[in-house]
């Protein structure tokens, strides 16, 4: 099967096209394997998705433009891991946490894991401290909040813009069109996999009152935030903020 995918171009469809090939996918199509699927940040998901593209290229290749995703289907309690980063903090207090018994803060967890990382320090440090400051009083306004909320939400939007789109990753001269990108994309089996399970959770469907698939938009917002910081989103830096039907990250 390597064989049969080695090469590139006109010279991988010659190598599919073969006899010997073709009955290699064709047993690989039956076979178990076909229907296994890599979790999400498992300790080799790496070459977990190195085999399933190995696997699948050949079944894949000049069809359809969106992709299944290599990923195992998300569960409920599996969204409580990443509490940090879902908008909707009231699922969080109707289930209880991922490890039963065990007392959790996914607030806490969000800093601690911040903590870790020097750019998000920074950029949570600037965040808070044009939030924390007091706005001046103003005699006309009897219940007025202790701090300015247009003013912190414009804040929170520029942390979370350059938590996205970092300004070193559009300084090319030259933008590369959005074809380009996904060529190179479908190069990488980690951008390959983050890119076809963002377009399976969260292409638009008109049958469904969120237009996510099967009204899951958390599944959706756990896609999109495993594309943060690739290839992917660098068409974006264009725009001043980046929106996602129903899945914008929390600030």
């Amino acid at each position: 099967m390597r064989q049969c995918l080695s090469g590139g171009g006109r010279e991988r469809s010659t190598m599919l096209a073969s006899r010997e090939c073709r009955g290699a996918l064709e047993v690989l199509r039956d076979s178990t394997l076909y229907d296994c699927r890599c979790k999400r940040g498992m300790k080799k998901e790496l070459q977990c998705l190195q085999n399933y593209w190995s696997i699948h290229m050949g079944l894949t290749e000049g069809e359809e433009f969106y992709e299944t995703s290599p990923y195992e289907p998300i569960h409920f309690s599996e969204e409580f891991r990443h509490a940090s980063i879902i908008s909707d903090s009231s699922l969080s207090r109707m289930s209880p946490c991922s490890e039963a018994g065990k007392p959790c803060n996914p607030c806490l967890d969000a800093a601690k894991s911040c903590n870790l990382n020097e750019t998000c320090k920074r950029l949570r440090s600037a965040y808070n401290s044009i939030c924390s400051k007091a706005t001046p009083p103003q005699p006309t306004l009897a219940n007025q909040e202790p701090c300015s909320r247009k003013r912190c939400q414009k804040a929170c939007a520029e942390r979370r813009r350059h938590t996205i789109v970092p300004s070193c990753s559009h300084q090319e001269r030259t933008r590369p069109s959005c074809l380009e990108l996904r060529a190179n994309c479908r190069s990488d089996a980690l951008c390959r996999s983050r890119l076809a399970d963002y377009h399976m959770n969260c292409r638009p469907t008109p049958h469904s009152v969120t237009s996510c698939p099967n009204e899951h938009f958390h599944g959706c917002l756990m896609a999109y935030v495993g594309l943060i910081g690739g290839q992917e989103l660098r068409r974006e830096s264009v725009r001043p903020s980046i929106e996602t039907s129903h899945t914008t990250p929390a600030s």
